[in-house]
């Protein structure tokens, strides 16, 4: 197949053509498909895409737009009526008072030369229309105050510290503590030590730490390891079995509260490898009777603990739940989606009735627009009643949306999702698709004639739009089709007499009317809009996030898409992966 292009030059458009010269003949290209229709698409749309390029390199006393990353999460649109400012600093002015930027911050841009690389802004010339400009905060280094005090006031402060970290500790024995986060980076907003110490902070390892035993039971195993070695002697460990029990549910616990069967294996299996002397000889894998003893001691440890009030557990008892309900196994809450932090409890010192006044002072907070740090501080400490409010009573979308507004952010849903899953939402799903993105499509390419109308449609979006959104876009479509599943149960394109009063969870799409103007997304949920104006891989990311945030289920129809956002873009529980999905994509990148 020959695909023929004529260029021919107006007569009167020297004034962006100049830098070429004048045209009197016709340029014709020719490409040649040698192996399959894929290689002319691509070489086609990189054609118009340089022309596009050039059109839009007009002078800068013309009305301009750029894309301004404020954060990874928060990307903007600059309006400059008036063309790009003559100056840096004008430019810096322009967008301190437009987006209400505090501090100091330098600016970056993308270079075409250097492959979209980021260099510093130092002329505005280097800048056109629609291109992407990212604010880059300068962090003042912190001032050192010596504060010198008498002896004895020292001695009464140390003492005052030793009584906090014993409290602190006996704490941290059910939920350990992230210390180390509160003292890590100040680039993300950081709470306070009292309200991370019931939150967990580590997902499952892959590796499970064996933790240390009793003193007596060390020196039973230290003993019996060196028999092992020397004779082979396996060792009667039913003595000192229920110390083994405990210590290994507990730290369990520090992770999980309802492990599964893989989980449990992950335990024996761990722990007959740091004590081989521990191995049972009539098993076909030596731990399989170990993985039996950790399930019930699990319902035991939580049965203790549940009676200690703890709410993850106490949600589940036989008196809390309804009439209809009253079973042991009815209707459990547990995490199923790889939540860390499912069901967490109040933050020491805090009562529901607190957490009460603080929501209402969040809800003010909103209501005015105030101070985007308060309001995170707030949301973080009241996670855990709006878990419980979330989880236990199963609130409606549109009610959630009254009394929880900031939770519909796009900020708050990734924050949100950070604190229940202990994974960057945005980060992690972007670049888990951009790196997944070419087998995706190699592999939905390949398909046979049951998919070729939805792949010919891909194709086609891909020559009208073959930017990052647009090749994301194609990636996401690839892998529902590729999936057997139906981009219509996700995607829906906008009309002007459309309904959304009956679509239960939607992303709906509104296309531009030329290639310059990107489709931008509305995420509904429960006959609601929830988001809007988003790029369409950025609305799959924060419905992700929001099914995490208000609990909810993926749909029937949906069900092995969303297990793969989960399990491959966000990689949370990617090693038990259904057999569909794992065939499907082989879990791999190329």
């Amino acid at each position: 197949m020959i695909l023929i292009l004529n260029i021919a030059e107006c007569p009167n458009t020297n004034s962006w053509r100049s830098s070429r010269g004048p045209r009197d003949t016709v340029i014709k290209m020719a490409f040649i498909k040698e192996e399959s229709e894929d290689v002319w698409i691509e070489e086609t749309f990189r054609v118009k895409q340089e022309d596009a390029q050039e059109q839009t390199d007009v002078p800068k006393s013309c009305p301009a737009k750029l894309r301004v990353i404020l954060q990874d999460h928060d990307i903007r649109k600059l309006d400059l009526p008036h063309g790009i400012p003559g100056t840096v600093s004008e430019l810096e002015s322009i967008m301190r008072k437009t987006f209400g930027l505090n501090g100091n911050f330098t600016l970056h841009y993308k270079d075409a030369d250097f492959g979209e690389e980021y260099f510093s802004l130092t002329s505005t010339s280097e800048i056109k229309d629609k291109d992407t400009i990212k604010v880059i905060h300068i962090v003042e280094p912190p001032t050192l105050t010596l504060t010198f005090t008498d002896v004895e006031s020292s001695i009464k402060s140390a003492s005052k510290t030793c009584i906090q970290t014993s409290v602190h500790t006996s704490v941290t024995d059910i939920y350990p503590s992230v210390s180390s986060s509160y003292s890590g980076s100040q680039d993300t907003p950081i709470l306070s030590l009292s309200e991370h110490k019931t939150q967990r902070s580590q997902r499952w390892p892959s590796e499970f730490p064996v933790p240390r035993f009793a003193y007596d039971t060390e020196l039973v195993l230290a003993a019996a390891s060196e028999a092992f070695k020397k004779d082979g002697i396996q060792l009667n460990f039913t003595p000192i079995l229920p110390d083994i029990l405990e210590k290994l549910a507990e730290t369990i616990f520090q992770y999980v509260a309802y492990p599964t069967s893989a989980q449990l294996s992950d335990v024996a299996e761990a722990l007959i490898q740091k004590y081989p002397c521990l191995k049972e000889p009539g098993s076909y894998n030596g731990c399989y009777g170990w993985r039996q003893r950790l399930k019930y001691k699990m319902g035991n440890y939580r049965a203790k603990l549940r009676g200690l009030g703890c709410p993850e557990l106490d949600v589940n008892s036989v008196k809390k739940k309804r009439a209809h309900e009253k079973a042991p196994a009815k209707n459990i809450k547990k995490p199923r989606k790889a939540e860390v932090n499912f069901l967490p409890p109040h933050p020491q010192g805090e009562t529901e009735e607190s957490l009460e006044r603080e929501r209402v002072e969040l809800l003010n907070e909103v209501k005015r627009d105030m101070n985007y740090q308060i309001i995170s501080e707030k949301m973080a400490k009241t996670f855990s009643i709006r878990r419980q409010e979330i989880v236990s009573q199963a609130i409606p979308v549109n009610d959630l949306k009254y009394r929880w507004p900031a939770l519909f952010n796009a900020a708050q849903i990734n924050e949100e999702f950070e604190r229940i899953t202990t994974v960057n939402l945005e980060t992690t799903f972007m670049a888990k698709l951009d790196q997944y993105s070419p087998k995706i499509m190699s592999l939905v390419f390949s398909r046979g004639r049951s998919s070729k109308m939805s792949i010919q449609r891909i194709k086609n979006m891909l020559l009208e739009d073959y930017s990052v959104e647009g090749r994301r876009e194609a990636a996401i479509r690839s892998l529902v089709v590729f999936l057997r599943e139906n981009e219509e149960d996700l995607f829906k394109e906008h009309l002007d007499d459309g309904d959304i009063a009956n679509e239960v969870m939607k992303i709906i799409i509104t296309r531009g009317s030329t290639m310059s103007e990107p489709a931008r997304a509305t995420i509904v949920i429960e006959g609601m809009e929830v988001q809007q104006d988003l790029d369409v891989p950025r609305a799959c990311a924060l419905l992700m996030g929001l099914i995490y945030a208000l609990n909810l289920s993926y749909p029937k129809e949906l069900k092995n898409t969303f297990e793969a956002f989960q399990k491959i873009f966000l990689e949370l529980d990617d090693m038990k992966a259904s057999p569909k999905l794992r065939e499907s994509t082989h879990l791999n990148p190329l």
